[in-house]
């Protein structure tokens, strides 16, 4: 079994006084973090911008900034880091602002030490889990390529043990999907030579003044390519006239250069790729019916990246390894938020379509993981609808709408927190720090017990 190697991670600890800075930072380096530690907001900012954190600690009130306006800044910066707010003056509306906002946690000051290393370590094997996870899918990903193209779904699996299959004994082979899909890799796993253009002087070649322009004679592709295999592209573009000069070359192994009588002989593996739908364009008289049937000896169909979807993780990983080395930048996978983006999103380019947006996602990053808003960026105007993102705590928002009401806020978090503990009152009270008679009444007061709607009876 293959040991994952993960970085400590790194802390961020923002505070003016010097006592709380020193007391954390040794508790969190026995715990595991590497930690930095700033005496002010400004400090704390120029700090991310040159190392993104895991994790900050942030104290409510300060000299130079609040809070609560610097968990809105680290949000908005580093996505991926996650939030404790710090405060000796602690109150409701604050607690439930941090919430909202995303924070992890709200301590009270001055510590108690138990709860405070249990936050720690809890957020310190998650934050381990998490990093394994990434770094297994990037091995997996590599596990799982197969020239040039990834995929763990039996539709996927399935090409390539076809392909592995045919590739020694087939003669002619049609490549067939949606565009984006991987035809032309598919090709490649047939050693096929790629060309840019189906004209028929470069398909059969030509003699010299065949046509103007032909000042020199030229040998097609099917003569370069004799003995080996050679790759028609988009071969459903070919005009009726070229379609059957093909099909003899096919048929007979003969090709004969434009302008001249003479045919020569060629021995070539042949792959055709399309995105079109050839029956239906042999039924319109668009594409010969018998150079179909020639081609299609053996098809070879390319399923579109909705219909593998438990591919999209292992693609991704894989982009974004090679974008990361290319780019020179530390970026090593996606928040949840974005990988549920990215698991929903309609994909009708297919894996192209996938690669580019995590290309472009790249580009915009800052921070060591992809999140909602560079994924927003990368998809540009026709973006599909991006899904709400629920966080383990509150119910984030889409900011330009309307905030909601603090009584909503309370019972989302309730909710989330007994589905967190399997509707354990017991832990629920614990994990939200209140007593269990304090969260009878707000069961209570959010209809949340035997009168709550069925969504929430199963909690009671």
């Amino acid at each position: 079994m293959a040991v994952i190697k993960t970085e400590r991670p790194l802390l961020l600890v923002v505070d003016d006084e010097v006592s709380v800075l020193k007391v954390v930072e040794r508790l969190a380096a026995r715990i595991g973090f590497d930690v930095v530690a700033c005496a002010s907001g400004a400090e704390a900012m120029r700090t991310l911008l040159r190392k993104p954190a895991d994790l900050a600690m942030v104290d409510l009130r300060m000299p130079d900034v609040n809070g609560l306006d610097l968990l809105r800044q680290i949000r908005s910066t580093v996505p991926g880091c996650e939030v404790i707010l710090m405060t000796a003056f602690a109150a409701v509306d604050s607690a439930v602002e941090a919430i909202k906002l995303g924070a992890r946690e709200y301590l009270t000051k001055p510590f108690d030490f138990d709860r405070l290393k249990q936050v720690l370590e809890d957020i310190r094997a998650e934050l381990a889990r998490r990093a394994q996870v990434l770094a297994l899918e990037s091995q997996v990903a590599r596990q799982l390529e197969f020239c040039g193209m990834l995929g763990r779904s039996p539709v996927m699996q399935e090409v390539f043990s076809l392909v592995q299959r045919l590739a020694p004994h087939a003669k002619v082979v049609l490549i067939s999907g949606e565009t984006g899909t991987g035809k032309e890799l598919a090709a490649r796993a047939f050693h096929a030579a790629v060309v840019d253009t189906l004209f028929e002087s470069e398909l059969f070649g030509h003699v010299r003044g065949a046509f103007t322009g032909a000042v020199e004679p030229k040998a097609g592709v099917f003569e370069t390519a004799h003995g080996g295999t050679l790759f028609l592209d988009e071969v459903g573009e070919l005009p009726l006239s070229v379609q059957a000069k093909l099909l003899r070359a096919l048929e007979y192994g003969e090709v004969q250069r434009v302008g001249s009588l003479q045919p020569k002989r060629v021995d070539v593996v042949v792959v055709a790729a399309t995105n079109r739908d050839l029956r239906a364009d042999v039924a319109a008289g668009r594409f010969r019916g018998d150079l179909f049937y020639r081609l299609n000896v053996v098809e070879v169909i390319l399923p579109t990246l909705r219909d593998r979807r438990e591919d999209i993780p292992y693609l991704t990983a894989a982009f974004i390894r090679e974008c990361a080395v290319r780019m020179r930048k530390p970026i090593q996978g996606l928040t949840p938020g974005a990988e549920r983006v990215l698991l929903r999103a309609r994909w009708d380019g297919n894996v192209r379509e996938l690669k580019n947006v995590i290309e472009r996602a790249c580009m915009l990053a800052e921070g060591t993981l992809l999140s909602e808003r560079e994924l927003a960026g990368a998809f540009g105007p026709e973006t599909p609808a991006v899904p709400a993102v629920r966080n383990r705590l509150p119910m984030l928002r889409d900011r330009a709408s309307e905030p909601p009401p603090l009584e909503a806020i309370e019972r989302e978090h309730i909710l989330d927190v007994l589905r967190q503990v399997n509707g354990n009152r017991m832990a629920a009270a614990k994990v939200l720090g209140i007593s269990r008679r304090a969260l009878y009444r707000r069961l209570d007061r959010h209809r949340l017990g035997d009168e709550a709607p069925p969504a929430a009876r199963r909690f009671t």
